[in-house]
């Protein structure tokens, strides 16, 4: 197993689709051969409802596995049902099915009617016993022969057992290739990249890395499907469908883009299930690992409370974002509206100032089309640098406008600005007794800022370090 990005498309890699009934640890077997806890594992049946995508390399060959719901008998029109729906369109487009059953409690009818289910599929299928730890969890998976899969794999997700005879079936029963084996990435190392104040946000070149943030029943899904064009995530009227945090891969005229749907955030107060717990941690971790994050507010409701909390954890992520007004179809007095939200916004996040914000319908799709647009334009504004000599230029205009106040009695000298980085901008401001700079002049400079080099709506982030001009030595 490795990490490393695979030099071919993902779209022309082979899918591997791990399919089951529920709680046969399909997910567990899905992290053991991406190699990290990437999806959701809990005791409670039904964890997994969305299709979950990862990258492995099996004999140096990147594959595609696809976590998908249990298999579950049930209506079209009920969430199981499009459950199943979503697993059955996965497994359509598998080059093998992994099939799982659990050793633990042995053959179920469900078993026996997902393989016959299968073999009608026309899909090479590989026969999963998983939970057959020790010898006796070895003897309960002969009982799957009776499947008529083919002999039964006998591995143990869960403590590791079996897991590099899954990989190397895997690798045999794939489809040739002409690719070239993956090569490990070759990144520098932290010190490498250290250099200057801060270390600069440098990671592996690929997508854009777009995660979609907002309460739970905002909309997050409906807009995932809409942007990539087929019901890729499950909905619905229930608030709460998605659990986990989900990657699928868009393209738009200027490249690849990561996109990312993510569980419903709510207060803390109202989160007291261990599983809702898994999904909200899943769901920040998925933000703090993008670079843009559209947050999707319910536009027939205004600005939450809620809202304006996940708008503050983008915020000190340092992350840019772009606030969705999405069900824009819904809303009434549309000029009123927009007119409210503008108005919270600019009093309760003065230090997202300039915010831009898209409204459109993921259900009709209309105005849909501004929004990728809008993020490839706050992505350009997180990455931009501004030279020395226009920022020292505006520095002493600025002082001079504003000179900084008195604090016991004596003027703080402020000497000259510099970028450290950006993702987001950041700057370092040089001078004696900066600590004692008082945040109302921190707060004009930030503003100064973002008003001359356009910089709207990205985290800004100001540093103060107390020291002599080096120039003035020289």
């Amino acid at each position: 197993m490795s990490s490393s990005f695979p030099s071919a498309p993902v779209d022309a890699l082979p899918v591997v689709v791990i399919a089951g009934r529920p709680n046969v640890g399909k997910s567990t077997i899905f992290n053991r051969l991406v190699g990290r806890r990437q999806a959701l594992v809990a005791d409670t049946p039904g964890v997994t409802r969305d299709r979950k995508e990862g990258q492995a390399v099996v004999r140096g060959r990147a594959i595609r596995i696809i976590d998908t719901a249990g298999l579950e008998e049930a209506a079209p029109d009920t969430l199981y049902g499009r459950m199943r729906a979503s697993s059955e369109s996965a497994v359509a487009d598998a080059d093998l099915v992994l099939f799982c059953i659990d050793a633990r409690s042995g053959l179920t009818p469900a078993d026996e009617h997902f393989a016959n289910w299968l073999r009608r599929q026309g899909r090479p299928v590989l026969l999963i016993a998983n939970k057959a730890e020790g010898r006796q969890g070895a003897a309960a998976a002969m009982e799957a022969f009776s499947l008529g899969l083919g002999a039964p794999l006998a591995i143990s997700a869960e403590h590791g057992e079996g897991v590099a005879d899954l990989m190397s079936e895997i690798a045999d029963r794939l489809p040739p290739t002409d690719l070239p084996p993956v090569q490990k990435a070759n990144r520098r190392t932290r010190r490498e990249q250290a250099e200057g104040e801060e270390e600069e946000d440098i990671r592996p070149p690929g997508p854009l890395r777009l995660a979609i943030v907002g309460r739970p029943n905002a909309g997050k899904s409906t807009l995932l499907n809409r942007l990539l064009g087929e019901e890729r995530m499950i909905t619905g009227p229930e608030p709460g469908l998605t659990r986990d945090s989900i990657a699928v891969m868009l393209h738009d005229d200027q490249g690849p883009i990561q996109l990312v749907d993510t569980a419903g955030l709510r207060r803390k107060a109202r989160i007291d299930e261990t599983l809702e717990k898994m999904s909200v941690s899943a769901s920040i971790e998925a933000l703090k690992m993008a670079e843009v994050v559209i947050l999707v507010l319910d536009a027939t409701l205004g600005v939450h409370e809620q809202d304006l909390q996940i708008a503050r954890l983008i915020e000190r992520e340092g992350r840019c974002c772009v606030l969705a007004l999405n069900k824009w179809d819904a809303v009434e007095d549309r000029a009123a509206t927009r007119q409210a939200i503008k108005d919270r916004i600019e009093t309760s996040l003065a230090q997202m100032r300039g915010i831009p914000v898209v409204a459109f319908s993921a259900m009709t799709g209309a105005g849909i089309n501004k929004l990728l647009p809008t993020v490839r334009r706050a992505y350009d504004i997180w990455n931009r640098r501004v030279a020395t000599g226009a920022l020292n230029r505006w520095f002493e205009m600025m002082i001079e406008r504003h000179p900084p106040p008195l604090v016991d009695g004596r003027r703080l000298k402020l000497r000259y600005i510099t970028q450290a980085k950006a993702r987001p901008p950041t700057f370092i401001v040089f001078g004696t007794r900066t600590g004692q700079l008082p945040e109302d002049y921190q707060r004009y400079l930030v503003n100064g800022l973002r008003e001359t080099f356009d910089l709207p709506g990205t985290p800004i982030r100001l540093l103060l370090r107390a020291s002599s001009n080096p120039y003035a030595r020289s």
